[in-house]
């Protein structure tokens, strides 16, 4: 039965949404985004378990698939209404392991997954109902596979790997969901940076890669034929006189670490433009700001703004005009105006959110 949301296109023109997972509560939270940036909070909708974190949108858009960490490990498929942005849960299905990172392939008919702590990728089929079928495809790669994304042509799937500082490089069979090794099958980074996640250029020239460990973005030209990375560049989403000093691996599998000022580096994003890309430090719960080059992919710092404590994710809505971040140690999500010349972050507005709130998904229909 679907969780109706109390929102109504009337108060959400651009019919643009929001979804939230709440990692600690076991549920996602819902909202409108209005006209001006602000957001309008609607239902929490449960998930299949008690640890729900990474989230995929179908290409077309009718879909939401969110990862259960929890056991048993789980993808629960939802389906979106177009007009409310409700929720309405049509199926579960298996997931091999513990995924910090799930995404659909371009086609909708695959969903990719990296595992952080069983050093491994997989493949699972999704039916036309958005169903998650039984994983078809395991891979083990290098310690702590943190993300897993496929370029703009759907042919190239790139895996970066915190433990080994290294990018892994797959083909992609969009027929069959198959990936396969390239040549070379790894891309090595500097040592103790920690690759983390990664973003495609609209052009799908450029790859930029943010390492946890030092906070740092990396250029990494994209061979349009081979589908092979070369690093071109790299930059700092801290300020120079950041105090903060280089990390270590976080979680179950990790040592403990003493210290209270490791950078700790969490998500990255592009406008939808490529003008500016903005990345999040979680220590010092702030958002480091880069304009784009973009004939070289070169980045350059703009400058930093404080956001929500701990900041684990957040997303640009398709306009390129707000942003929606949340934070792990923060009961409230902010948004932001986005400037269109500068690329200068103003605070728009904070709303409820739930406990350790980290995913950030928007959707937007015409």
């Amino acid at each position: 039965m679907a969780l109706a949301l109390l929102i109504s296109s009337a108060q959400s023109p651009a019919a643009t949404f929001v979804y939230v997972s709440n990692n600690e509560d076991g549920d996602i939270g819902v909202y409108a985004l209005r006209a001006d940036g602000s957001l309008q909070p609607g239902a929490r909708v449960p998930a299949a378990g008690k640890v729900v974190m990474p989230m995929s949108v179908s290409p077309d858009k009718r879909f939401l698939v969110a990862g259960v960490r929890s056991k048993p490990f789980a993808a629960q498929t939802y389906s979106i209404d177009r007009s409310s942005g409700a929720l309405k849960s049509v199926g579960t299905g298996p997931l091999h392991e513990s995924f910090p990172y799930i995404v659909l392939d371009r086609s909708g008919r695959f969903l990719l997954g990296a595992s952080y702590g069983a050093h491994l990728v997989t493949v699972n089929p999704v039916g036309a109902d958005g169903r998650v079928g039984e994983t078809m495809q395991v891979i083990p790669t290098a310690l702590n596979a943190h993300a897993i994304i496929t370029d703009n042509t759907n042919r190239f799937v790139f895996v970066p790997h915190l433990g080994t500082d290294q990018v892994f490089q797959f083909l992609f069979d969009a027929k069959t969901g198959r990936l396969t090794a390239n040549t070379p099958p790894v891309v090595q980074m500097k040592a103790g940076t920690g690759p983390r996640h990664l973003i495609t250029s609209s052009d799908n020239r450029f790859v930029y890669l943010l390492n946890e460990l030092t906070a740092t973005v990396t250029t990494l030209a994209l061979d349009g034929k081979t589908g092979l990375l070369t690093e071109a560049s790299s930059a700092s989403a801290l300020p120079p006189d950041s105090k903060l000093v280089p990390g270590g691996p976080r979680g179950p599998t990790a040592p403990k670490r003493d210290r209270d000022n490791d950078i700790w580096a969490s998500d990255l994003h592009l406008t939808p433009n490529g003008k500016f890309l903005y990345a999040a430090e979680r220590t010092s719960s702030s958002l480091g700001a880069f304009s784009v080059d973009s004939s070289t992919g070169k980045l350059t710092w703009l400058g930093s703004t404080p956001t929500e404590k701990q900041p684990r994710g957040f997303r640009i809505d398709p306009t390129g005009r707000f942003m929606v971040v949340s934070g792990e140690k923060s009961d409230t999500l902010s948004t932001y105006s986005i400037d269109p010349s500068s690329g200068a972050l103003k605070p728009i507005g904070k709303y409820p959110t739930g406990k350790g709130s980290n995913w950030v998904e928007i959707v937007a229909f015409d």
